[in-house]
């Protein structure tokens, strides 16, 4: 008899079968031929193409995909060809002059196309130069479905081909794309012809095409030049951005096993905004929104400093995670996002120590996961996509952050080294090709020599969170001996519906010695561990799983916390909130561990409370408790704030300057009135200098002001949008213009959404931006516009951006509302984002009712 073992390292992984809507395998693409002639005054563009295709069964009728796209001809071999268009499946159908035969053959298009305000396919991106002039830049964003609006492609991530690019652009602008240009031709009418070098192979929504009055600044790094891209006057804001791809590089090169396989990589900043995403991968062309690539001094934070870090991070571990090898389909989504995700925090903590980035993870991404995966909202990490509504409804926090914690804890559970030679290997045998999960898993079991399945396939086949509970610690003959159980954490009934998990758990007495071991099921077992002292459960907290103590087992961890390493410490105070949300254990077990979190805690530990008090009082919004609570969360972080400081000391930790910004935030945000009134002080200031506001707390302060506008003051905010030229910063104070606790203002704020005042990606954020104080009057006023929100919000987002406005209601009502909305807008497969909303509200409604009486007596202390 084979052993288990013997039997998944021999895993054969069949091809999975086709999801509905997929296209038939029948005919696959070779390499595209595309030519793209953009008109960017009229927002229209032309292209032409010739698809070397391979026919794998004769056929006389060829699908594939295009969206909004007039196909003028098609030919077959040089031969007339008819096209039949299917614009709900955005999908063509060629019917051929007579049955192609087996092999290679050529088929050809030519369209005109519609170039988008928001970011989806072909798009401009318009803003205001340093010297008051107007410029408008072209770009694509093809993920996921969206390249199919840029050319007929058979765009689904397994159908990998080589591409050939040309592009026409006027005559001084810059064009770019994947690959570096092979030729730049002027043409007679002053337009230049741009033709790029073949890729390597590549699904179609990594392809990549951008223009511009635009300026490139360049680095080496071994042999690949690392590129950065901008609007004129300030790719030298690119600089940190350049030195940090550099730095990266190497470490992936090296990490996974595989030289980056391009000559170039680009880093292209557009001035613009999205409500679906901030950075793309597109191989070799990476685009960012400004704000998550150029570095401003005068304008940035701390924090915004190692957001550009981790997002570029993030992109460049899909250069190969995502790039070199791609899913086969979106089910498996976060073997890409995932894993970009988890590799962006282990190269920080690798790279940059002093961010303490695996820590930060724990009360950071950990917690959002956790969060949305003990709701009815849960969905496994690998789940089925059938439809293009699908597909955007993946990208969301259990397949970023869920998919980062499983990653980390498989990693902690085989080792560093172990864990890296599956990945390598990985790499190696499907580089250039499409995997699924199925095929990671073998790769790490083969490196481990043991089967990893029996633990990956508990936590990405279901969704849910576990949770681990100990009683009756006890200490024998240098021995401690604990019984554990296994059950399943929820925030409501749907979620707390029975799962077994083999839960992957370090144990340990503090300062003492660890074991690891596997729990599962409701069956009591027991650990034993050598030494005696206070029990510490998921130490470390390397596995997803939250964790509970008895009475003696809580009392010994709220006596020796500070003993703690900074990973338990968070761990603790974010399981023991999220406990007492769901009614496990009473809140006071939370209070009597944040008491613990004094003048010397660790910044990470301050912010954590600061995000648990603003979660509190969010609870409690427009009831008798929110003003008390507001007073109680000032009288507690006001200390904090004056012993660091509103100005950055010498050598600080970046940390320390991260809490600056917080504290300041969540204390205007309440009412501070020393905050508020600094604040009112510095944006007066902006007046006559655009950079008044210090850095290190621009951001917060900016907020401070808007949620606390007077009519007045609002009418000042205005005017400064109107009158920044900055894109990076007129987009932040559009945001802010949504921000005003004051109902009149936020609906002055609606009446610019149907003023030409913003553009189409700025509306959307303001609204979203209205909906974040008053939930209620935006979904409201939304509906009464259905039709002008959808002409702002791009397709990606479109069936849960609507009902995701009201997702932070208290009103009663709100539940129906947005039931009948979905019920005469929505088709069934495409609510996702309805599920979402209604389980926030309700599980928000069950943790407030759950939670008052220890929030009332602790308000009253």
């Amino acid at each position: 008899m084979k052993s288990a073992v013997a039997a998944l390292l021999g895993l054969t992984v069949s091809a999975p079968a086709l999801a509905a809507g997929q296209l038939p395998r029948t005919v696959v693409p070779l390499v595209y031929d595309i030519q793209i002639r953009p008109d960017a005054k009229a927002m229209t563009f032309t292209g032409t193409e010739s698809v070397t295709i391979d026919v794998k069964q004769a056929t006389q009728t060829i699908q594939l995909n295009a969206a909004g796209l007039t196909i003028g001809t098609a030919t077959f071999d040089g031969r007339p060809a008819s096209v039949k268009t299917d614009a709900a499946a955005q999908r063509l159908t060629v019917t051929l002059p007579k049955a192609a035969s087996v092999g290679r053959h050529t088929l050809s298009f030519a369209w005109t196309g519609k170039i988008n305000q928001s970011a989806a396919g072909l798009f401009a991106i318009d803003y205001t130069n340093t010297d008051g002039s107007s410029s408008r830049m072209l770009a694509t964003q093809f993920e996921a479905p969206d390249a199919r609006r840029f050319a007929p492609m058979w765009d689904e991530p397994a159908f990998k081909a080589k591409f050939r690019l040309s592009a026409v652009a006027p005559g001084q602008q810059l064009a770019f794309s994947n690959m570096p240009a092979s030729a730049i031709t002027k043409q007679a009418d002053g337009t230049q012809l741009y033709r790029f070098a073949e890729t390597p192979l590549m699904s179609s929504y990594l392809l990549f095409l951008g223009m511009g009055d635009m300026e490139r600044k360049t680095a080496m790094a071994g042999n690949v030049e690392i590129g950065i891209i901008s609007r004129k006057g300030v790719v030298d804001q690119g600089d940190y951005a350049l030195a940090s791809a550099k730095t990266l590089l190497a470490y992936y090169n090296d990490y996974f096993g595989q030289p980056y396989p391009l000559p170039k990589m680009d880093m292209i900043a557009g001035p613009g905004s999205s409500q679906f995403f901030g950075a793309m991968e597109n191989w070799g062309a990476i685009f960012y929104f400004e704000n998550e690539l150029l570095f401003d001094p005068k304008r940035a934070t701390e924090s915004g400093r190692q957001r550009i870090y981790t997002v570029v991070a993030h992109e460049m571990a899909h250069q190969w995670f995502g790039d070199l090898v791609t899913m086969a389909w979106w089910d498996d989504l976060w073997l890409n996002e995932g894993f970009a995700s988890w590799m962006e925090g282990k190269s920080s903590a690798d790279l940059v120590p002093a961010w303490k980035s695996e820590a930060a993870a724990v009360s950071g991404e950990r917690e959002g996961a956790m969060g949305i995966d003990a709701t009815a909202a849960t969905h496994p990490i690998i789940r089925k996509i059938e439809t293009v509504d699908q597909i955007g409804e993946a990208f969301d926090g259990i397949t970023y952050s869920k998919g980062q914690a499983v990653i980390g804890m498989l990693e902690s559970t085989l080792g560093p080294d172990v864990f890296r030679k599956g990945i390598r290997s990985y790499m190696a045998k499907y580089k250039y090709g499409n995997t699924v999960t199925e095929q990671l898993w073998a790769e790490l079991s083969a490196a481990a020599g043991k089967p990893v399945a029996e633990i990956a396939h508990d936590f990405t086949l279901q969704g849910g969170v576990p949770l681990v509970t100990m009683t009756g610690a006890r200490c024998a003959g240098g021995t401690t001996t604990a019984t554990m159980t296994q059950g399943r954490f929820g925030l409501d009934a749907a979620s707390r519906v029975p799962q077994t998990w083999h839960v992957p758990l370090v144990v340990g007495t503090l300062g003492g010695a660890q074991t690891s071991t596997i729990v599962t099921g409701t069956a009591p077992s027991n650990v034993t561990i050598k030494g005696c002292g206070t029990v510490v459960l998921n130490r470390g907290k390397g596995s997803y799983t939250r964790v509970m103590y008895d009475e003696a087992g809580h009392a010994a961890i709220v006596r020796d916390y500070a003993k703690l390493d900074l990973a338990d410490r968070l761990g603790t105070l974010g399981d023991d909130f999220a406990l007492a949300a769901g009614g496990y254990q009473d809140l006071s077990r939370y209070f009597d561990v944040m008491a613990k979190v004094g003048p010397a805690s660790d910044p990470l530990e301050w912010s954590s409370v600061a995000g648990a008090l603003g979660r509190i009082t969010g609870l409690y919004d427009k009831t008798p408790l929110e003003a008390p609570l507001r007073a109680r969360s000032v009288k507690i972080l006001s200390p904090v704030l004056a012993q660091i400081g509103f100005e950055p000391k010498p050598g600080e930790s970046p940390l320390t300057s991260n809490l600056r910004e917080t504290l300041v935030g969540r204390l205007g945000v309440n009412g501070d009135t020393g905050v508020a009134d600094r604040a009112r002080r510095y944006v007066a200031a902006l007046a006559t200098d655009p950079t008044a506001i210090p850095p290190s707390i621009r951001q917060p302060i900016l907020s401070t002001y808007a949620v606390n506008a007077t009519p007045a003051e609002w009418d000042a905010l205005l005017a400064l949008t109107r009158a920044e030229k900055n894109p990076v910063a007129k987009n932040r104070f559009v945001s802010l213009l949504g921000a005003a606790r004051n109902p009149a203002i936020a609906g002055r704020a609606l009446d610019l959404l149907k003023t030409d005042t913003i553009s189409a990606p700025q509306k959307a954020g303001l609204l979203r931006a209205v909906a974040g104080a008053h939930p209620d009057l935006a979904f409201d006023w939304a509906v009464a516009n259905r039709t002008l929100v959808d002409g702002f919000i791009e397709d990606s987002s479109r069936a849960g951006y609507i009902v995701g406005l009201g997702a932070g209601s208290n009103d009663p009502a709100m539940p129906g509302k947005i039931t009948a909305y979905a019920d005469k807008y929505l088709a069934a497969s495409s609510r996702g984002g309805v599920t979402r909303s209604l389980s926030a509200i309700a599980v928000r409604k069950a943790a407030a009712a759950q939670l008052q009486p220890a929030v009332s007596k602790w308000v009253a202390q």
